[in-house]
C-alpha cells in the first residue's frame, strides 16, 4: 500500500530526529520548508510527492525566485527538498530525485560580525558581580568567549561535563558529535565561583537537575534566556550595536586567528566538519591585517 505524502513527511522528520540527530531548531525549518512545498503541490494539482517530476521542481524554484527570497533562504529550501527526496529514494518510495539537477543559487559569504577585544572588555565590565545573577552572567559570558561554543551547546552542558583539573569541557555539537574544548583561568575562576556560590543558592528548595546554567527560578537556562541576558549586558555597557549570541563565537575564532592560531585548530575547536566553513574567518583576519598595516606602516 502506497503511503500518503503526510505519512512520508512524518517518516522523514523521524529520520532527521533519530538518525541525523538534528536539533529541534533545525527540524522546524525542515518542517516549514516541506509544508510550503506541499502547498505548492496543492496549487499545481499534484496529489502526492511520488508524482513530482523535474519540471515541477524547476517550476517551484522559479516561484521561489519570483517571491524575491534571499538567496540563502532559497538555497536552504532546495537543499531541504533534495534531502527529502534522497530519503524517499533510499526508502524506495520514489524512483528518482526530481531536485538532483536543480541548480541552487550561489549564496554570498557574509563576513561574520564580531566584537573587537576592547568591546569584549566592555561587556565583562558591564556585568554586576555583586549580585547572584551578575555572577552567573559573567560565568556565562566568560565560557562563551573562552570556548566559542554555540548557545545550544552551552545550554546543554551539565556539571559532569566540566573537568577543572584539565580545564576542559565536553560539548555535544550538531549531530550529537562530541568534542573537548579547553578554557582559560578567567573562565575557570568565574565558573567555580558561579557553581559554588551562585548555583547552589539559586537551586535551594528547587527540583534538582544537573544542567550547568540555570535561570533565576532554578530551571535550566534556555537559548532565549541566553539571548536576553546578552542583550541586557549590551544595554548596560551602553553599546549601540545589536548582539546575537553567535557574535561571541565569531569573536572567539577571529581573535584566535588574529593572534596566530592555525586554521585546523580553530576548525576543531569550533566543531566544523568542513575547513571551508572555518575559512570565512580569513576574510576578517585579512581585513584586520590590512587595517593594522595601513595604520602602522610608515609608508602605507
Amino acid at each position: 500500500m502506497k503511503e500518503s505524502s503526510d505519512e512520508l513527511f512524518f517518516s522523514f522528520i523521524e529520520y532527521l530526529q533519530i538518525e541525523k540527530n538534528y536539533s529541534s531548531y533545525t527540524i522546524e525549518f525542515y518542517k516549514k520548508d516541506l509544508e510550503q512545498f506541499f502547498l505548492f503541490m496543492k496549487s499545481q494539482g499534484i496529489q502526492s510527492v511520488q508524482e513530482v517530476e523535474y519540471l515541477d521542481a524547476r517550476l517551484y524554484v522559479t516561484e521561489l525566485y519570483q517571491r524575491k527570497l534571499a538567496r540563502s533562504s532559497a538555497a536552504r529550501k532546495i537543499s531541504c527538498l533534495r534531502s527529502f527526496y534522497k530519503f524517499l529514494l533510499r526508502e524506495k518510495h520514489v524512483t528518482e530525485n526530481p531536485f538532483t539537477y536543480v541548480v541552487q543559487p550561489k549564496t554570498k559569504k557574509r563576513i561574520p560580525s564580531f566584537f573587537y577585544e576592547e568591546e569584549i572588555s566592555l561587556l565583562f565590565k558591564a556585568c554586576d558581580q555583586t549580585t547572584l545573577l551578575g555572577k552567573r552572567n559573567i560565568a556565562l559570558l566568560e565560557l562563551l568567549y573562552a570556548t566559542g561554543i554555540r548557545v545550544s551547546e552551552c545550554t546543554g552542558i551539565r556539571l559532569k561535563d566540566i573537568d577543572f583539573d584539565m580545564a576542559t569541557i565536553l560539548v555535544r555539537g550538531k549531530g550529537g558529535k562530541e568534542r573537548y574544548i579547553p578554557f582559560g583561568h578567567f573562565a575557570c575562576e568565574a565558573l567555580q565561583n558561579y557553581i559554588h556560590n551562585v548555583r547552589n543558592e539559586l537551586m535551594k528548595g528547587k527540583d534538582e537537575h544537573s544542567f550547568l546554567f540555570i535561570n533565576s527560578r532554578g530551571g535550566p537556562l534556555t537559548s532565549r534566556g541566553v539571548r536576553y541576558i546578552l542583550s541586557k549586558i549590551i544595554e548596560t555597557a551602553s553599546m549601540t550595536r545589536k548582539i546575537h549570541p553567535h557574535m561571541l563565537r565569531h569573536s572567539f575564532a577571529t581573535h584566535l586567528l588574529n593572534n596566530g592560531a592555525d586554521m585546523r585548530t580553530v576548525q576543531e575547536l569550533l566543531g566544523h566538519s568542513q575547513l571551508s566553513t572555518t575559512q570565512v574567518y580569513t576574510h576578517v583576519t585579512k581585513d584586520h591585517l590590512r587595517k593594522t598595516y595601513m595604520n602602522h606602516h610608515p609608508r602605507a
